[in-house]
């Protein structure tokens, strides 16, 4: 089992002297449990919504076939589930209204005319037709499903059920309408990691769905003077930036040349993640400011990835011995596996070795 907690001192210079306090050590508990090890395997991914013109997702394939040989049972990806939407347009005092943290959250009036569901019913309606889900699903019942999915505010999961049907069976009905089919027609083009990867590997591997586990509920910093936080965490940027250079220089090439598992296979060495996380955390830990701003930044980033990992292990939660695909941004990946492999009866798999 990884244990990495001295990635706190590499990236951040977190560990310094001071006395030693007596903990309990709980990297040896699991030694002797009985049953398999979950494995999990964390892809750090660029953005690749943010890809250059001219980008082509059948460059995706040699990535794809590397990670469907992993076979993973559960695939996590860095979204925001329909569940944290629907809280945080509770609670726009904490989050900032309707849209939620970022703008990332969906209107979804038009899935809801359709459908006549809201997020809540809808995420239970999903849950029980996933206990009773056939091993041979009709047409129907993928559409279904798929609508489903859209009401819960889970586009990537109803594109895993799309992609499952055949061409002539991708109509309106079972809940679909015009605008719905359009709607899921759209999606299929996107770029982004989340479709191009995680929703076409699942449904590539018959699952089901994804797993959106992404959360924002924790790094909404309450900055006194919102200008003078984001100034100094620009700042901080700018003056870890010449060091990483060279590192981003490289992902560009391989970008602009096309090759996207040799970009993966870089992005996913601990050396250019050790590179970039120095250049923006660990540059944001050195910011001068007599209110921490740095400090903060990092505090919300850190309480960020505490809750996405915990939501990760609840997806796995009743499935010990799992496999488990977690594609996230490459940023993520150093705590993702600190945190992970923390856990009793949790292996880290190699990113290098499956994309080898």
């Amino acid at each position: 089992m990884a244990r990495t907690w001295a990635i706190w001192g590499l990236f951040l210079g977190l560990i310094g002297p001071g006395p030693a306090c007596a903990q309990v050590d709980l990297s040896t508990l699991d030694q002797g449990m009985q049953g398999p090890r979950t494995q999990v395997l964390v892809l750090g991914s660029v953005h690749l919504s943010q890809m250059p013109e001219g980008f082509e997702r059948a460059s995706l394939a040699p990535v794809l076939e590397r990670l469907a040989a992993f076979k993973p049972d559960i695939i996590t990806i860095e979204a925001l589930s329909g569940e944290q939407c629907d809280l945080v347009a509770r609670h726009p005092a904490i989050y900032g209204g309707p849209d939620g943290p970022g703008g990332y959250c969906r209107k979804l009036d038009a899935i809801k005319a359709a459908t006549g569901l809201d997020v809540p019913t809808a995420i239970g309606e999903v849950h029980k037709t996933l206990k009773q889900w056939p091993a041979a699903p009709t047409p129907a019942q993928r559409r279904r499903l798929a609508s489903l999915f859209l009401a819960a505010d889970d586009r990537n999961s109803a594109l895993v059920q799309w992609w499952q049907l055949p061409e002539s069976e991708r109509c309106v009905g079972d809940g679909l309408d015009d605008a719905l089919v359009a709607m899921l027609e759209k999606a299929a083009l996107s770029n982004n990691e989340n479709a191009s990867i995680a929703a076409r590997l699942a449904a590539r591997l018959g699952l089901q769905r994804v797993h959106a586990v992404d959360d924002h509920t924790g790094d909404n910093v309450d900055a006194s003077d919102v200008e003078a936080f984001g100034k100094a965490v620009q700042q901080a940027w700018a003056a870890g930036a010449p060091a990483a250079q060279a590192m981003r220089d490289g992902e560009d090439a391989l970008s602009k040349a096309g090759d996207m598992l040799g970009l993966y296979r870089y992005i996913n060495r601990p050396e250019a993640m050790r590179i970039a996380i120095a250049a923006d955390f660990g540059a944001a830990l050195k910011d001068p400011s007599p209110q921490r701003y740095g400090q903060l930044y990092v505090a919300g980033w850190e309480t960020r990835n505490l809750r996405m990992v915990a939501n990760i292990r609840e997806t796995f939660r009743e499935r010990p011995g799992a496999r488990v695909l977690s594609i996230v941004g490459s940023s993520h990946k150093p705590w993702f596996d600190s945190l992970l492999g923390q856990m009793q009866g949790v292996e880290i798999v190699d990113a290098e070795q499956v994309l080898k």
